[in-house]
């Protein structure tokens, strides 16, 4: 797949699905540090010193933190928190850091939530906002267009990227070659931002004025938003061509772009109002606002497709019920779409429009997500660099040191903006957080209770040959690997028969990405047409059962679709006052079981050939 691609069109095609996010920060990060919440002077040194930090926030966070040191723990190509997770569970299993780096993993996978909801946002609405520029009237409409924008963005994700990602590069490269040559015209009439490249400016800010430095970090960091989209879409196109494209083209235009406003409101401090698009002729406005539009709905259009990434991810390793995912690519498994996250996504954008009304009212709610992601994601990937890798001390120590200090003061800087909509993103992260807790725990004291009450397979197949057998073959799914599933003992009470036969199937989600063919499917024989099945599949896989059950058709086993049958268990939850789990989670469990997707459209059964059978678990 990859070796089959050159590597620069892999690059050019991570240009346009990785750095939409990041590459249209441009449209209002340098602009907040003015006009926001805590403005400051249109001075030399507080333009520089914005400027440099807005650099080497690039340089440490983006080029050091993730490009070179995050991306480098993949688990098996795959990246992002639930894959950082996996890695540490599969090569440090007995850890006994490993509790507190699952939470760190799940509180970063729950924010990345809040950031899916405020980016399409802030994106489109910082774009559209360009429309008073041309005419002050015309700002009436800002909301209406956004809203209709927004409707389209989501409404084509049933289709899947595949029609639309042939075009997402192309365009991608085209507005960071635009906005760098902008940049590089008004770096040309004032050169003197480019001593911004010292840290000093940076340095002297802090120190000259602390308090308004410490604020300025909260919106330095919207800068940096669409950083961890680097390490989450890894598996979609692979390390160096990601780091190809930031190097040689993403970064490069976004230092140009920064220095370029720096340069035109040094010279024209009015032009602080919207400095991105008036660093441009007034003569190419019309097409520049088309094309930031085209480059939001693709930033946004990466992130909702990162959402339902992550959704996936999270079913399959057994944080969330399962859900419906439909695969929208016969080429790619990456391109999926999700119903359900799809539509609460929508409905979260549009309330986000509406009650916020503006990308500097949204700004304030964006960062404090983005850094308490950050934050945790130095401290997982802490651990491994210094018990996985073993880095040596004596470079490795103060390396990530630097790295944490700067997160944790970008994180505390957003921490300021709380009560200014900072709190929206930490709340959904804190709800998330706990059905992601509660759906893994219960699924836990399903399983024990299961377990408790399965019939051993020695004292069944003991009165095997008292019943009759009916010909082919009937798969019967259980979550356990021992004992005999409940919905075989139902069918055998109340039909008094037994398949020729039987396959106890378990499907098993591997902690890594994907699962090779040869090690897809084991079978062991348990005794009078009785075998016990596993087939395992990565966590970025879709498992199709009947599919992988055709290998074994290879090993000489007589599988006939037609006269195969499927019995599924049912279990309705009962919540009881027993230890374990509190009685209100135990209910919020029950409640996600019962709207839970079916395992016939979770593993692709075909309709005609399930039989389920229903039982209660007391939890």
């Amino acid at each position: 797949m990859r070796s089959d691609q050159r590597p620069w069109r892999l690059a050019l095609a991570a240009t346009g699905v990785v750095f939409g996010d990041i590459g249209t920060s441009p449209l209002y990060a340098f602009r907040e540090s003015f006009v926001g919440h805590h403005r400051l002077p249109l001075d030399a040194t507080h333009v520089l010193g914005v400027l440099s930090m807005l650099v080497w926030a690039l340089i440490l966070v983006v080029t050091v933190k993730y490009v070179l040191i995050t991306m480098r723990a993949d688990n098996r190509g795959e990246g992002g928190s639930f894959a950082l997770l996996a890695l540490i569970e599969r090569i440090k299993p007995k850890s006994p850091a490993l509790p507190a780096i699952a939470a760190a993993a799940l509180l970063a996978t729950a924010l990345f939530y809040g950031d899916a909801m405020i980016t399409p946002a802030i994106s489109i609405l910082s774009a559209v906002e360009g429309l008073s520029l041309l005419d002050q009237r015309l700002s009436s409409a800002v909301i209406p267009l956004t809203l209709t924008i927004v409707a389209g963005l989501f409404l084509i994700q049933r289709r899947g990227t595949g029609a639309l990602g042939a075009l997402f590069g192309p365009i991608m490269l085209t507005w960071f070659v635009v906005i760098a040559v902008m940049g590089a015209w008004q770096v040309a009439l004032n050169p003197m931002v480019l001593k911004a490249i010292n840290p000093a400016y940076a340095v002297g800010f802090l120190v000259g004025d602390p308090l308004r430095a410490f604020f300025t970090l909260g919106t330095v960091v919207l800068a940096v938003t669409g950083a961890e989209a680097l390490y989450a879409d890894m598996g979609h196109f692979g390390r160096k061509p990601i780091a190809r494209a930031w190097l040689a083209l993403v970064f490069p235009a976004l230092l140009l772009c920064y220095a370029g406003q720096s340069a035109l409101v040094l010279r024209t401090p009015e032009a602080i109002s919207s400095p991105f698009y008036l660093m441009a002729p007034s003569w190419c406005l019309i097409p520049l606002l088309i094309l930031a539009s085209t480059a939001t709905v693709i930033a946004s259009q990466s992130i909702i497709s990162g959402a339902f990434s992550v959704t996936q991810q999270a079913v399959r390793l057994g944080y969330a019920p399962r859900m419906r995912i439909l695969h929208t690519s016969d080429a790619s498994r990456g391109q999926i779409y999700a119903p359900a996250v799809n539509a609460l996504l929508f409905l979260s954008v549009v309330g986000l429009v509406l009650g916020f009304g503006s990308s500097s009212a949204l700004a304030a709610a964006f960062g404090l997500a983005v850094t308490a992601t950050m934050v945790l994601t130095t401290l997982i990937i802490g651990f491994v660099i210094f018990r996985i890798w073993r880095w040596r001390l004596i470079w490795a120590a103060p390396l990530f040191g630097l790295l944490l200090l700067i997160d944790l003061g970008l994180f505390a800087a957003s921490a300021t903006k709380f009560m200014d909509g900072g709190w929206l993103p930490v709340t959904v992260a804190l709800i998330l957080m706990l059905l992601f807790a509660t759906w893994r725990r219960g699924r836990t004291l399903v399983a024990a209770e299961l377990a408790e009450g399965a019939l051993p397979t020695e004292i069944f197949l003991a009165s095997a040959d008292k019943v009759m057998r009916a010909p082919g073959l009937a798969v019967y799914l259980t979550s356990s690997p021992e004992g005999v599933p409940a919905a075989l003992l139902h069918n055998l009470k109340h039909n008094h028969v037994l398949h020729e036969r039987i396959y106890l199937l378990t499907v098993e989600t591997s902690l890594t990405p994907t699962v090779e063919l040869r090690r897809r499917v084991e079978l062991s024989e348990i005794g009078k047409g009785l075998a016990r099945v596993r087939l395992r599949f990565g966590f970025m896989e879709q498992p199709d059962i009947p599919q992988a059950l055709s290998l074994l058709a290879e090993r000489g086993e007589r599988i006939d679709p037609l006269r195969t049958s499927y019995f599924l268990s049912r279990q309705i939850i009962i919540p009881t006052r027993r230890p374990g789990m509190s009685f209100w989670r135990q209910q919020l469990f029950a409640a996600m079981a019962r709207n839970a997707d079916t395992p016939m459209t979770t593993f692709a059964l075909p309709v005609n050939r399930v039989i389920e059978l229903g039982s209660q678990v007391e939890i």
